[in-house]
């Protein structure tokens, strides 16, 4: 017997979670108003013994959002990405690299004239 339809098995009619007067009452809460540079409003509750953060990102855009309406906060500032060789050349300079790769160099033919093998 096959059974059509999208009913959960099971369920009955009117069947749903506790009511209040079940499960006790609910925490105390606050609604917090946060805002964007996209001036996007977003109302977060939060437990009113919650320590509310001065920052949230927003839901509608993933900017950072913050407590003032006036004066949100900047959106962060995006670096391009870097490739390793960028990253060595913040810690060294030209002239250091200059001398390493003498050493390496060096190194290299010292082990060809011994017939050392190099992989």
């Amino acid at each position: 017997m096959a059974g059509g339809g999208n009913a959960i098995r099971g369920s009955r009619v009117g069947a749903g979670p506790m009511g209040e007067a079940e499960r006790g009452e609910a925490a105390p809460r606050q609604a917090v108003t946060y805002f964007c540079t996209n001036e996007h409003r977003s109302v977060i509750t939060f437990s009113v013994e919650a320590n509310v953060p001065d920052s949230w990102d927003c839901p509608k855009c993933g900017l950072p959002a913050g407590l003032d309406s006036e004066n949100a906060p900047p959106p962060p500032k995006i670096e391009p990405y870097k490739t390793h060789l960028a990253y060595v050349k913040e810690r060294r300079s030209d002239k250091e690299a200059e001398v390493i790769l003498d050493e390496a160099i060096q190194l290299l033919r010292s082990r060809r004239k011994s017939g050392e093998i190099i992989f």
